[in-house]
């Protein structure tokens, strides 16, 4: 490498230099944050071939990794176990490790306060560490969900305070984040990243890593672009969705089985998609990123009221499930303080083990406010705390559901014999339509 006139190496032989080690695999990759988008991600870079150091703040989680053990569905102990005895993978708490990096992914959690504000407090902590562990010629990607804007007026000044100068000392991008944890058919390699640079140059090095990493990359102008791209993605689904939680419940109003409306209006070939109603909205995108966007909107005298509204219908959504749930019981002679209530399914959605925001756990959260007596059955989660109440899991058998006034289910798929479940119970409250291939049933109610 050529030294300019005072020693150091020009623009073009350090970019080139870190452009080099990314085609060769040679370059050391650290991600920031080991959760459902880190560890997925750390895995999927050692794959191709780089080695790869994760950093996170929970000594549990990280003694875990090292140990070879996953916390999470999609990737396997056996996976974790052959890449650290490749040498290819480890993790540490020491964010002085970023000293060594020449690729970093910030990926930690971005959820929102009580009152539905952005909270950056991981992100602040994140991006603190990244500047006092800079050095020169790195690729700093940001995949963390966020508001537009993030990229260049949050993390961008406090990685340029100690001088460093973006697209020259250091390059910075803005890659969103297409996990969606427990589908098999779309997994990291075969979904497109949406990949946003800074400059020119920051764009050509993150453009060249992700080529690694997955089979399209879809270049845009600026990280902005890539920021919107992600929260119009999620606030889709959030609107679609609260359109039909409120057309299920005008349903209900009407006297009219809104799964089999569904069901009908999706035998057209074009121009509709089908969205299901259900106790809620759960994850950590749908039910935040409405929020990140409806916060920057404002910062532009902009009010973004039809998604603050489907947002605000989608929390709702719980409300009206132990409304209903009361309804139901009370028709069938039982009072809901008091009642013996067993609930199938706990996770945010099927073929995880992931409760974030879970709707199921917000509605035993009011039902035990209101007296219910309740337990669960979810084989994904053995325990569970709900209102400081420590609950184990039950297995399921005919005597045991026969000891509740009602089972609850609020997952398509439980992992139970639903039929069986059926047939054993008294009565079975369906938030969705997970009986709905058995046909009417006199113990069965849908929400």
């Amino acid at each position: 490498m050529k030294p300019t006139k005072n020693g150091s190496p020009t623009v073009s032989e350090k970019t080139s230099d870190l452009q080099r080690k990314i085609i060769n695999r040679t370059a050391h990759v650290g991600i920031i944050g080991m959760g459902y988008v880190g560890l997925p991600t750390m895995m999927a870079a050692a794959e191709v071939g780089f080695r790869v150091t994760g950093i996170d703040l929970s000594e549990e989680r990280v003694g875990e990794f090292n140990s070879g053990h996953s916390y999470i569905e999609d990737v396997t102990d056996d996976a974790i176990s052959s890449m650290i005895a490749a040498g290819k993978i480890n993790a540490t708490t020491d964010h002085t490790i970023l000293r060594e990096i020449d690729v970093v992914l910030v990926c930690v959690p971005t959820p929102i306060t009580k009152n539905k504000e952005p909270d950056l407090s991981a992100l602040e902590h994140a991006v603190t560490a990244l500047a006092e562990n800079q050095r020169v010629d790195q690729l700093i990607v940001l995949q963390s969900t966020t508001f537009p804007g993030t990229t260049e007026e949050f993390v961008l000044p406090r990685l340029e305070q100690e001088g460093h100068q973006v697209g020259t000392d250091f390059n910075l991008a803005f890659a969103s984040e297409r996990i969606d944890p427990g589908n098999t058919e779309y997994e990291f390699r075969n979904v497109p990243k949406v990949v946003g640079g800074v400059t020119p140059r920051c764009m050509e090095v993150a453009e060249e890593f992700f080529t690694a990493l997955v089979g399209q990359v879809v270049s845009v102008s600026s990280p902005r672009i890539a920021e919107m791209t992600k929260l119009l993605e999620n606030t889709f689904r959030g609107v679609n969705i609260a359109l039909v939680n409120e057309l299920a419940m005008l349903s209900h109003r009407m006297g009219i089985d809104i799964w089999e409306v569904i069901d009908a209006a999706s035998t057209k070939p074009f121009g509709f998609m089908p969205f299901y109603p259900g106790p809620g909205v759960g994850g950590h995108c749908i039910p935040v990123d409405p929020f990140y966007l409806s916060w920057k909107a404002k910062e532009y005298d902009f009010y973004v009221n039809f998604i603050q509204l489907a947002a605000e219908t989608n929390d709702y959504m719980p409300y009206y499930t132990l409304s209903r749930i009361g309804e139901i019981l009370s028709d069938h002679g039982k009072p809901l303080k008091g009642a013996r209530l067993l609930v199938l399914g706990v996770t945010f959605k099927e073929d995880v083990n992931d409760t974030r925001n879970s709707p199921a756990i917000r509605v035993m959260e009011l039902l035990l406010a209101k007296g219910a007596q309740v337990d669960y059955s979810d084989h994904n989660v053995p325990s569970l705390c709900v209102s400081e109440n420590l609950m184990i899991s039950l297995l399921v058998d005919d005597e045991l559901t026969r000891q509740f006034d009602a089972v609850l289910i609020f997952l398509k798929r439980t992992g139970h014999d639903i039929n069986q479940i059926v047939d054993s119970s008294s009565l079975v409250i369906d938030a969705r339509n997970a009986t709905g291939d058995l046909g009417p049933r006199a113990n069965v109610v849908k929400i």
